[in-house]
Formats: C-alpha cells, structure tokens, sequence
C-alpha cells in the first residue's frame, strides 16, 4: 500500500498539507504584521505645510509611539504643548538639552553647538547672484535647557516653530515629555518612509534608529502571497490532474 495517498484530484497527502501550511503561516504573518503595526504606530492627519516638502499639508502619517528618552536630533516628532496651543504638532527636533542652536552661519547653515548642520530636507534653492538661501529667513541663537528640546518647521518661512517663542522661559523649547510619537512614514500619498539625517549623525548621541515599519510591511506582503499561493495550489492542481487524466486516455 502506497504511503502517498492520492485524492480524487490527482494530489498526495503531502500535496495537500503544504497549502494548506502555507496558508496558515500566511494568515499569521498577515495578521500579525497588522496587529504589530497597531501596537507600535499611531496615525496623523498633518494640517498645514510647516514640514514641506517632507510632509504635506493633508498627508497622513505613521507615527512611532515613543516617550522623550528616545528622542535624537533630526527626529519628525508629534508633540503636544500648552504653550504651543495644547494641540498635536509635528516639527524636527534640531537641538536637544545643553545644546546652543544658531543660525546661520557664513555659509547660510544651521549650527548646533557651533558645528554646522547640513540639511538635505529644505528647500534652500537658489536665492540672489546664485547663492543658496539661508536655513531660516531670520538670524536666532537659542540654548536649550536640559529635558528639553528645540523644534524647526522643514519649511522654514512660514513654520511657527521653536523661533516664535524664543522669548519664553525655555527660548521655545519644548519638555521631552511632551514628545507623543516619531514620524516614521507618509502612509497617503504613499510617499515612503523618513528617513534619519546623516547630518546629526557626529553628535553626541547620535541619530535613532530606523523603526520596524519596513518588517511589518515586510510580513504583511509575505502573508498575502503565502494566502493567495496557497489558496491558487488547490485549484491549479485539480486542473493539472485533469488535463494529465484526459491525455492519457486520448492515446
């Protein structure tokens, strides 16, 4: 007696578990991709154009949930503070505690501790005699007390940012606790992700982490082609048997 079984379909025993195996790792990674997701990021609806051209206004974004210990420079952060109308922003932190944050220097750019930051993510086009314009319309310099943090608009003319409230208590900076997630991808338009800036990098304490959004991702793709593969098998099988059975009785 045979230990490969066959169905009426043409299929062994063997033939019939992996399907139905791959459909079940696949309803796994399916689910649990978009369970992970759910846990670790949070949605955003952006309002205004503050970060153009890296978010939009009216892009929807995946936000990290993360608490102000894993806040680096160069990080997009949704933040929420009184003094700032009690409403969730999303801003670049460009300076953290004990950091002196200017601008600009002779070159135009933004320095942190008197070390100048190259920043790829504005728009410094062309100004006057073919220079580059300078990283903020106006000239500031602002030390950042410790737990805090300093925030800038990607679009630096019309960003109400940490330079608008440069005459508070903390020269517009913002507690670390106020920090409610980090911006990790534009979901709508499907812009992909936000990267982290090279440029902050040779600071002390370095830039974060890219977060687990491209695993989650990742799972996800892979459940549904596991899904729909294994689901496919069944049917293409039971033809293939079919066809074989009707050309062997046509010899």
């Amino acid at each position: 007696m045979s230990g490969t079984q066959r169905n009426d379909d043409g299929r062994g025993r063997a033939g019939t578990m992996v399907p139905g195996l791959a459909v079940a790792v696949g309803c796994v990674l399916f689910l649990g991709g978009f369970l992970w997701a759910a846990v670790v990021y949070k949605p955003y609806a952006v309002p205004t154009a503050s970060m153009a051209p890296t978010v939009n206004a009216g892009d929807r974004v995946l936000a990290e949930r993360i608490d102000g210990g894993d806040v680096r420079r160069g990080d997009v952060v949704v933040f929420s503070d009184s003094v700032w109308g009690d409403t969730p922003m999303v801003k670049r932190v460009v300076g953290v505690g004990g950091d002196t944050v200017a601008c600009c220097d002779k070159e135009g750019r933004l320095t942190v501790g008197g070390t100048p930051v190259e920043e790829p993510y504005i728009d410094r086009g062309p100004a006057a005699a073919g220079t580059r314009a300078p990283a903020s319309p106006q000239d500031f310099s602002a030390k950042v007390p410790e737990g805090q943090i300093f925030l800038l608009g990607d679009e630096r003319s019309t960003s109400l940012d940490s330079r608008v409230h440069l005459e508070d208590a903390g020269q517009g900076s913002v507690p670390l606790s106020a920090v409610q997630a980090r911006v990790d991808a534009v979901a709508w338009p499907m812009n992909g992700m936000i990267g982290r800036p090279d440029s902050f990098a040779a600071l002390p304490g370095g830039i974060s982490a890219d977060g687990p959004l491209p695993l989650q991702v990742g799972a996800v793709l892979v459940g549904v082609v596991l899904i729909l593969g294994g689901a496919a098998y069944g049917p293409v099988a039971a033809r293939s048997a079919r066809h074989r059975r009707t050309a062997g009785t046509t010899r």
